[in-house]
């Protein structure tokens, strides 16, 4: 668990900082590319916090990355109107529309997330030295 924390609570406070985004939307480049590199890392907490350790970070990383590209090709296939799905705030969580810069900004944020990964993990090797 203790190992754990640091995602949970980076969980939350990205969270924290995409609703923030959302609700008062501080300009279209933030809202439109920023929130969608946030999210690939709301993602990546939430993973961390579930799954344990002896499972590949890099792993992990690049499934969110092919599950994000997966949603965003069924918001191209008006998956949300598909399933029939009126309630707003599911509508705004599914999406509804398809843009190639958000697969940009996913794998954004995937590259940063995996640079992270790997800066922790030489970190933590010259520690142990």
């Amino acid at each position: 668990m203790k190992a754990r924390l640091p995602y949970i609570i980076g969980f939350i406070v990205l969270v924290g900082i995409e609703v923030c985004i959302g609700v008062f939307y501080f300009n279209h480049f933030i809202r439109s590319y920023i929130g969608d590199v946030i999210v690939v890392w709301v993602l990546y907490c939430l993973f961390r916090s579930f799954i344990p350790r002896k499972f590949s970070s890099y792993g992990g990383a690049l499934g969110i990355l092919a599950f994000s590209f997966a949603v965003e090709f069924l918001q191209k296939a008006h998956i949300a109107d598909v399933l029939g799905v009126e309630n707003p705030f599911l509508r705004t969580l599914i999406g509804t529309s398809f843009a190639v810069e958000d697969l940009w900004s996913y794998a954004a944020g995937t590259a940063v997330t995996l640079i992270e990964i790997y800066i922790f993990r030489k970190l933590k090797k010259e520690e142990q030295k």
